[in-house]
């Protein structure tokens, strides 16, 4: 099919580098292709894009005790294994996710790694995908708000906003490529309402929008997570992000299963 959506019998596609550059029917394509592939009786497909993503959990998958129960249960029972993981830990984890990822057509991932202990960094997970070759969209993730302080992290698997928004720079700086096609770009995630601060959210967001990079968070998960805002901040999550002026065509939110109807009008509005 063409972008008009008509069906092409005995079609072709011809492809310069990375781009398509013509559809239509073999007799009218170029024929001094470097390489022809006969794909008789094949369906070609674009590749898969997964656009929310936690590779290093893909290492505790198997914990009994995290089974079968709701969001803070199984994040409380998973912080502190979460805390021991390594730079190895990380890579690893990002490896595995992206090659079950590719082996199931998904050639484009976004993952939301937030925890980053014992001095893993956001470069694990890119040497891992510049090795696969998958186009990788790389959160850089943040909790800063732990239980010493009301949230809902222990308080060993959270970071100083200060080193947070510094390495968040740095991500951005060393690996971020805004061009069309790019391999790997870097987008700036502060957890969810219940492991940052409203000042995060806020300087994250001013930041990425100063490099013209992408911001993703967690939204409107549970109920747990409304009471938590209702509670805290005397509004529901989707308002706290109106304020922190989390809303618009560069920002995307994982889950958003609780919103009310004209929380979902007022986002579709903003092109979020």
């Amino acid at each position: 099919m063409d972008d008009a959506d008509r069906e092409i019998a005995n079609g072709a596609i011809l492809i310069d580098g990375s781009r398509i550059v013509a559809v239509g029917e073999t007799d009218a394509i170029e024929a001094d292709a470097d390489e022809t592939i006969d794909s008789t009786g094949m369906v070609l497909l674009p590749g898969l894009v997964n656009t929310h993503h936690h590779s290093f959990q893909t290492l505790t998958r198997a914990i009994p005790a995290a089974q079968n129960v709701d969001l803070f249960t199984w994040l409380r029972t998973l912080y502190p294994i979460w805390a021991g993981l390594t730079p190895e830990a990380i890579q690893v984890g990002a490896r595995v996710a992206l090659a079950e990822l590719l082996l199931s057509g998904c050639t484009t991932a976004s993952d939301h790694t937030y925890i980053w202990p014992n001095g893993s960094r956001i470069d694990d997970q890119i040497e891992a995908a510049l090795d696969l070759g998958v186009r990788f969209h790389a959160s850089r993730g943040s909790m800063s708000v732990g239980e010493g302080k009301g949230g809902l992290p222990p308080d060993s698997v959270v970071e100083a906003e200060d080193a947070i928004l510094a390495d968040s720079r740095r991500a951005i700086e060393q690996f971020h490529d805004p061009e069309p096609g790019a391999m790997i770009r870097i987008v700036l995630a502060p957890c969810s309402p219940f492991s940052v601060s409203p000042d995060l959210m806020r300087e994250s967001i001013a930041l990425a929008r100063s490099y013209g990079v992408h911001s993703h968070t967690h939204l409107a998960e549970t109920r747990d997570e409304h009471d938590f805002c209702m509670s805290t901040f005397g509004r529901t999550p989707v308002e706290l992000c109106e304020d922190l002026l989390w809303l618009g065509e560069d920002v995307w939110h994982a889950h958003f299963v609780h919103p009310s109807d004209d929380e979902i009008v007022r986002s579709g509005r903003s092109r979020t």
